[in-house]
């Protein structure tokens, strides 16, 4: 990985290598901290992820964060238009969702976990430029695809099942909604959704709800533990819908290959999600022609036995939970340098400052954002997830 400069980047960033570079973009004069990372691949398809975490009070969080993202794109030559992936967090979600409705925004996933240090929004943005220009997308309401070769890329977000009921219900009506989506386009949950995330309003009360109801309705679908199950993150995030106890996004591909996919374990490190009950994968890495993805879920401070380490122990907790990821990664033949971008989960948002200060030093110029996001054990403090990108040749694999 080479080394940017402390200075201003100019308009066009220069060509990079084969493999993920952590590029500098200053505050642009804005109450703001950015997070810039970019995979150049040898097939001419080049992937940025952007983070802008709000810093303080700004009297207009609204338009710092928009200025802010535009002038970051701009800085380093990249067009708006190849956004396939975007999530705001919010630190209101309900007064703050009226915010985001115009189409320039789109396509969004919007979530209740405010950003710590505190601050009313942050952002995770995921770019896509090919030798044509940049991605063009598909949008259909909460949906967004990205066709390219023989592979489309489908983003759904903010899947809800609205009406009382409690979140067993709820979580199987999205499951149920989704599958049918799923089938109307001839794909299915086994062999073709890569990535989920769950946002769990009252995560202590209600997740164990979405557990039963995620095994219950995956077992009917041929996902259990002698099979696979699905890259995921389970975590408290308030949704836009007052009447919504849990919510999904997910990442689906259509005409992924078998040869495509490899499931990540470390079981030196941490036993399978089914030996506590619950059913989700480790990590997954997607590989393509001239690259490999590799999606980390929710991973905390966890040992081989699914027990919770250095209790009490914020930092202990870090410490493992990065670990952790580290050897997820390296099963994938990847490490912490190939992060693209990382999301950072508290229970305790006044544990924030240490934690901000602590990604800082430890893994300087990495895009993240860190929210306050209760993990699904009380005892569990932070859990961290991202994304990583290595470089490949297999050339019998499909173009990314």
């Amino acid at each position: 990985m080479k080394a940017t400069p402390p200075d201003r980047r100019p308009a066009t960033m220069p060509a990079c290598e084969t493999a993920v570079e952590w590029l500098r973009v200053d505050a642009l004069d804005l109450p703001v901290r950015i997070g810039l990372a970019r995979f150049h691949g040898a097939g001419g398809v080049t992937e940025h992820h952007i983070t802008i975490q709000l810093v303080g009070d700004p009297p207009d969080p609204l338009t710092t964060l928009k200025e802010a993202y535009l002038r970051a794109l701009a800085r380093a030559g990249i067009s708006p238009r190849g956004a396939v992936f975007r999530r705001i967090f919010c630190s209101d979600v309900l007064n703050q969702r009226d915010w985001f409705e115009t189409p320039e925004w789109q396509p969004l996933s919007l979530v209740g976990q405010p950003p710590a240090p505190a601050a009313k929004l942050a952002l995770w943005a995921w770019h896509v430029d090919t030798p044509d220009g940049p991605a063009r997308i598909t949008r259909s309401g909460p949906d967004c695809s990205w066709t390219r070769g023989d592979l489309t890329h489908h983003w759904s977000s903010g899947l809800t099942a609205h009406g009382p009921a409690d979140s067993h219900t709820q979580s199987r009506r999205v499951l149920v909604d989704y599958d049918h989506w799923l089938e109307s386009r001839g794909l299915n949950l086994a062999d073709h959704v890569v990535r989920t995330w769950w946002y769990v309003g009252a995560i202590d009360a209600d997740y164990q709800g979405l557990v039963d109801a995620r095994r219950e309705y995956f077992e009917t679908r041929g996902l259990t533990a002698d099979t696979h199950y699905i890259s995921s993150t389970g975590i408290q995030g308030g949704l836009p819908e007052r009447d919504a106890k849990v919510g999904m996004d997910a990442y689906t591909i259509a005409g992924l290959q078998p040869a495509q996919i490899r499931f990540l374990t470390a079981t030196d490190h941490l036993c399978p999600t089914a030996d506590y009950g619950v059913t989700f994968e480790r990590g997954t890495a997607i590989a393509y022609a001239d690259r490999k993805h590799l999606f980390i879920s929710g991973t905390a401070s966890i040992d081989d036995h699914g027990e919770i380490l250095h209790r009490g122990d914020v930092i202990g907790q870090f410490e493992r939970a990065l670990e952790n990821v580290e050897v997820l990664l390296a099963d994938g033949g990847a490490d912490l340098h190939d992060m693209a971008s990382l999301l950072v989960y508290l229970r305790d948002p006044a544990d924030a400052r240490r934690i901000d200060a602590l990604l800082r030093s430890r893994l300087p110029g990495i895009p993240y954002v860190l929210v306050e996001g209760p993990v699904c054990r009380p005892g569990w403090l932070i859990e961290l997830e991202g994304i990583a990108i290595v470089p490949t040749e297999r050339r019998d694999l499909p173009e990314f």
